[in-house]
Parts: C-alpha cells; sequence; structure tokens
C-alpha cells in the first residue's frame, strides 16, 4: 500500500493544497469524498470562521480532512489548533513557520502531521520534529511561494534521499503524468491546488475557471520578488497592476495592502481581474476541462499507473 495512502487512511494519494481564505467545506469534502485528502486551508480567518468550516465539512463527509494552518500568517494559529484537538480532526498540514512547537500535543491527541518544506533543511528539521508527511511545495505552485524558487523536479529527488518519511510532490502537477512523474521521482503522491479550482464542485467564480481553462503555458507571472514576498497568480490586470507598483518601488507594507485575503476574495469568488487577484500555477496551462473532483481521480490514477507501465516498457 502506497505510504501517505497508509498513514493518512485514504484511497488515493493525492492532497488537495489549503486555499486560505477562500478554502470552503464544499470542495474540501468532495476531495475527501472521491478518495483524497481534502484541506482546510485558515488563511487569516478567525477560529469562528474556520470552526464552522470543520463543522459543515464533518457533516458533508465522514472520511479524513486537513485542516492547513500558515504559521506566519494565521493570527490565531493556537485557538486553529485547538479547534482541530477538540473537533477531532483527524490531519494537520503546518506551513510557513516553524511547526516544532507545535508538533507534540498535536501527535497526543492522535493528529497525524503533514508539514510543508522547501529545501532539504527544512525536510530535515521538520522529520526531526515528529512530522508524518512532508509536502515538497517547488516554486512552480500558485499563491504564497518560497524565496528559494527551487522547482519540484529538482527538490523532490533531493529530499526523498534525505529523509525517512513519505514525501509528497507540490507544484505543477495537474494530471496523471505529473502523478507518475513524482511518484518516479520517489514522492508517496502529490498535493494539487490550481488542478482543484477547476473542478464542478469548487465553487469559485465562473471567470476564475475561464481563466483557467483559456491559460497557455506562460499565463502566470511572479509577483513580490522586490519585497521578498513571491506570490504566483495568473496574469490578470490586477497582476499587471502589482508589477507595475513594484518597478515604480513598493514597500513590504504596501505589497501586503494589495494582496490582503479580502482582495483575493474579489478574484477568486467574485471574477473581478481588475480589483483582485487570481492564484495559479505554472499548471494552468494544462487545465482543459472542469470534471468533478471523482472524474479528476480517478482519471489521474488510471493516466498515471498506465504512464508507469509504458515507462516500463522503454526501459
Amino acid at each position: 500500500m502506497n505510504g501517505i495512502t497508509s498513514v493518512l487512511r485514504i484511497k488515493y494519494p493525492i492532497i488537495q493544497g489549503g486555499m486560505g481564505n477562500i478554502s470552503n467545506a464544499i470542495l474540501t469534502a468532495g476531495v475527501s469524498e472521491a478518495g483524497g485528502l481534502g484541506t482546510i486551508g485558515a488563511g487569516t480567518m478567525h477560529a469562528e470562521e474556520v470552526e464552522q468550516i470543520i463543522l459543515e465539512t464533518k457533516s458533508r463527509t465522514s472520511k479524513p480532512f486537513s485542516v492547513n494552518v500558515a504559521l506566519s500568517v494565521s493570527p490565531n494559529v493556537v485557538e486553529i489548533l485547538r479547534l482541530a484537538v477538540k473537533h477531532k480532526v483527524q490531519v494537520v498540514t503546518l506551513s510557513a513557520g516553524n511547526p516544532a512547537p507545535f508538533i507534540p500535543k498535536l501527535k497526543e491527541a492522535g493528529i497525524k502531521i503533514i508539514t510543508v518544506v522547501a529545501s532539504v533543511k527544512q525536510a530535515k528539521k521538520a522529520e526531526a520534529a515528529g512530522a508524518d508527511i512532508l509536502v515538497a511545495e517547488g516554486y512552480e505552485a500558485a499563491g504564497i511561494n518560497s524565496n528559494l524558487e527551487t522547482t519540484t523536479l529538482a527538490l523532490i529527488p533531493q529530499i526523498v534521499a534525505q529523509v525517512n518519511i513519505p514525501v509528497v510532490a507540490a507544484g505543477g502537477i495537474g494530471d496523471g503524468k505529473g502523478l507518475a512523474a513524482m511518484l518516479a521521482l520517489g514522492a508517496s503522491g502529490v498535493q494539487m491546488g490550481t488542478r482543484f479550482i477547476a473542478t464542478k464542485e469548487a465553487p469559485f467564480h465562473e471567470k476564475y475557471k475561464q481563466k483557467l481553462l483559456q491559460a497557455s503555458d506562460h499565463e502566470t507571472v511572479i509577483v513580490g520578488r522586490s519585497v521578498g514576498r513571491i506570490r504566483r497568480l495568473l496574469n490578470t490586470s490586477y497582476a499587471g497592476k502589482l508589477l507595475e507598483a513594484e518597478k515604480q518601488g513598493i514597500t513590504v507594507e504596501e505589497f501586503a495592502e494589495l494582496t490582503t485575503e479580502e482582495i483575493h476574495k474579489k478574484g477568486a469568488l467574485e471574477g473581478s481581474e481588475e480589483n483582485g487577484f487570481m492564484n495559479g500555477g505554472q499548471v494552468s496551462g494544462l487545465v482543459s476541462d472542469i470534471p468533478t473532483v471523482q472524474e479528476l481521480l480517478e482519471r489521474m490514477v488510471k493516466e498515471a499507473k498506465e504512464r508507469l507501465r509504458i515507462a516500463t516498457l522503454l526501459l
């Protein structure tokens, strides 16, 4: 049995990435019901908001799902982790910060810990701290990203060689070919965010989904390099405004004001390309349809098996 399917008690080795303040119970439960691991991204939400999503998710599925807490982003880390324990959430994903202080109490509660890393050094520290699974994210990924800018293709085999716990690949994966490639590199599964946006269950604005369908292979841009706050977005007019502001010289504080979660919602939930941004990974150019989550996962696994079979025949 695949390492992460056994640890997480899921059918397919596919995890939904946390989506911050646009997270919702519909998609989270849909991914879990389809055999993957759905994820609630706590973002900067108040604990009460996160609790409501947890409760709704539990009403929609009895299968495992995760709560993702970005440690350096969330103003309510301790409260949200207490909620995970209170409501017996089976998995917690810790990202964007040092997970070590939080892991022992979560493990005492029987919660499995996923830690997001972007380097071998981070991976080894997370393993030593007690993480059960690592998500190694390359800079192809959407949204807030590592300043290290290592690609998934280069990152996965280096981390796999240095740790003894399962590694999940994230960044640039959106189909069965990508799943097969990451398994061949030694990963135990994949995490996806962008691809799940373009699914029937995802309650995001139709303009967002259509933007992904129409995306070419160079449809994403990196913003925030000038202030050390890298974020990958779909190339919209608002993304252009951010890039122009950086050219003119912008402070970290000004950049933060222009990339708040409220502005993210304007793009993702209201479909405004002028007043809000839409996260999008480099995999955007591979999105060509809007299936159900179930159809997507089953298709990916079938394609991955076939690709690995063909690769074996070629050797």
